[in-house]
């Protein structure tokens, strides 16, 4: 089935990232040998790639026969980011549909079209008009709609830190799961496919899922916990990493190197692919978000690692020989 406007996609929003990036590098000019190499590996890896890489293709292909203001920005856009946006966008969207070009109204990714939102590898600080600090974390999104009554904030996606002000109404955030409830907290939430994570670090919140009505688990400060939309864990203390992306680290107490790479590769665009045989290396150290490529780097020096780079896009930690 092909991704249609209005139903879900058969391919993720990532995946969607990856088909574009590769597109652009071949409208580049050829793929040297490494490149095809990396491109043949990333489209046989998984079908949702080949799904997502025949559609943007018949996309591709349709694009001149548009003269929307986004069929001219993935074409003509003097910045590979503006190409990029609009071609992605219009490989999830659909070229042909003409329900593409009411975005607003129809509302299939919200994220691309929040009140506030960050890229691959950006953290922005917002200043919210009762107060509260909001900070977003790589790849983020949120609507905020504030009245008399409260203060509400959707998270989108990705990952937020919340500051909240004094203020007598309710300062809700509304999760794909449920909603959290903030009192005077500071808390940092982040979205999951599946579930929900939150984490005090002053104040305390509490938690309703979407679909169970019991009295909500209050989590006071120095705890955290997951919830989905019909369940929740009870409260822990506090990873020794959590909340550190807001201060511009990452870090790792005694990670296996697989879930390192996983949170190293949310700041960067492309593929950071982990060798098997290597995934259960454990690491430490506070490492600052700045320049993923030195994290990589230092791996060489503190683990018995490769880092094999076929693009800046396409990069493998491997045992090393």
């Amino acid at each position: 089935m092909n991704p249609q406007f209005n139903g879900q996609p058969d391919f993720s929003n990532q995946v969607a990232e990856q088909a574009v990036h590769w597109l652009i590098e071949m409208q580049g000019g050829p793929l040297n040998p490494r490149q095809q190499q990396a491109w043949q590996q990333w489209h046989d890896a998984h079908s949702e790639h080949q799904r997502a890489w025949e559609h943007i293709q018949r996309v591709n292909l349709r694009l001149r026969g548009l003269s929307s203001p986004l069929a001219h920005a993935a074409l003509n856009a003097p910045q590979s980011g503006s190409r990029r946006q609009a071609l992605k966008l219009l490989l999830i969207l659909g070229a042909g549909s003409a329900a593409a070009w009411g975005l607003r109204e129809h509302n299939p990714l919200p994220p691309l079209l929040a009140d506030y939102r960050s890229a691959v590898g950006q953290r922005r600080t917002l200043q919210l008009s009762d107060g509260s600090q909001l900070q977003l974390n790589t790849r983020s999104a949120v609507d905020v709609h504030f009245d008399r009554e409260q203060r509400l904030i959707r998270l989108l996606e990705g990952e937020i830190m919340l500051s909240s002000s004094k203020d007598p109404r309710p300062l809700l955030v509304q999760t794909a799961q449920g909603l959290v409830r903030s009192a005077g907290a500071r808390l940092n939430l982040r979205q999951f496919q599946d579930r929900t994570q939150v984490a005090v670090f002053s104040g305390t919140a509490s938690v309703l899922p979407e679909n169970y009505p019991a009295t909500p688990p209050a989590v006071p400060a120095g705890q955290q916990l997951y919830f989905s939309s019909n369940s929740w864990q009870a409260p822990r203390a506090l990873d020794a990493g959590s909340g550190a992306w807001s201060e511009g680290m990452l870090v790792a107490a005694h990670m296996r190197l697989a879930d390192f790479l996983d949170e190293l590769g949310r700041y960067r665009r492309g593929q950071l692919n982990c060798d098997a045989r290597v995934a259960d290396l454990l690491i430490s150290g506070s490492y600052p978000l700045e320049d993923s490529e030195r994290i990589l780097d230092l791996l060489e020096i503190s683990l018995p690692v490769k880092v094999r780079r076929f693009t800046r896009y396409w990069v493998t930690v491997e045992a090393r020989v």
